[in-house]
């Protein structure tokens, strides 16, 4: 079996999570957060449009985990993301950080956000 090390471009992988944490690039980070290669920076949930609007021409996909099971986000968000022209796609913060790193080590220009667990 051949094994390649993953170079990560700017964006940090996240490495791991647990009750109402999340570890990204060895830092850990308490509560919701928003993480890209711009970096990242908390995240105060659906009402934090602000926060993910500002992403429009950083990122082609945002992946929103929503925390332990999947949910819906709340559609204007949906909505006022799409008008921006980022793609959303929800899932579980579980399956959202697995799905981020493994685009992210493609070097595909993603970002995530996430609720804890």
């Amino acid at each position: 079996m051949r094994l390649n090390e993953i170079t990560f471009t700017d964006a940090k992988p996240v490495e791991g999570y647990g009750p109402g944490f999340f570890r990204i690039g060895g830092e850990v980070f308490q509560g919701g957060v928003l993480t890209g290669p711009f970096g990242t920076v908390p995240w105060g949930g659906y009402e934090d449009e602000a926060t993910l609007l500002a992403l429009q021409g950083a990122t082609d996909v945002l992946f929103v985990g929503t925390g332990a099971e999947i949910a819906h986000i709340p559609m204007t968000l949906r909505d006022a993301l799409e008008e921006t022209g980022v793609g959303v796609e929800v899932m579980s913060s579980p399956s959202a950080a697995r799905t981020y790193n493994v685009l992210l080590s493609e070097g595909r220009r993603v970002a995530l956000a996430m609720l804890p667990v």
